[in-house]
């Protein structure tokens, strides 16, 4: 996992806006794979939780189009509780991964895929891993 604040152009750290990678379990899918995800958190945190994004969007039933992760976890009218550090959201986040919420869907084509044709929503999900491979993407956050 990797999880860290963004630098503000004149060096100092944005507390608001972190930078964060979820690596896919071993033994799933998703594994090989490195996903890009921005935390971003209002004044009011911890009260409220933060929106959790992946960049790219990922291919998932439970991501939306724009990237927005749907998780009960991130949800202040559900699970979210003031004292969920960033750790459990990041592994909470990677479990959803493997364990999609079909009850919950927030994107029509990953959701479609996932119900109906399982070996198409494997293959391309390997194709995601494929694509995001760790190596690639740690070279671009740590340099």
């Amino acid at each position: 996992f990797i999880a860290k604040p963004v630098k503000n152009p004149d060096g100092t750290l944005n507390l608001f806006n972190w930078e964060c990678a979820i690596p896919g379990k071993k033994d799933t899918i998703w594994e090989g794979g490195l996903y890009k995800i921005r935390m971003l958190f209002k004044d009011d945190f911890p009260s409220t939780p933060p929106k959790c994004k992946f960049e790219p969007p990922l291919f998932h039933p439970n991501v939306y189009p724009s990237g927005t992760v749907c998780l009960s976890l991130l949800d202040e009218n559900k699970d979210w509780k003031p004292s969920i550090t960033i750790k459990q959201l990041l592994i909470g986040i990677q479990d959803l991964l493997n364990n999609p919420n079909p009850d919950d869907p927030a994107q029509a084509e990953a959701y479609q895929i996932f119900c109906q044709n399982r070996a198409e929503y494997e293959k391309r999900v390997r194709r995601e891993a494929a694509k995001f491979s760790a190596e690639i993407v740690q070279k671009q956050m740590l340099g």
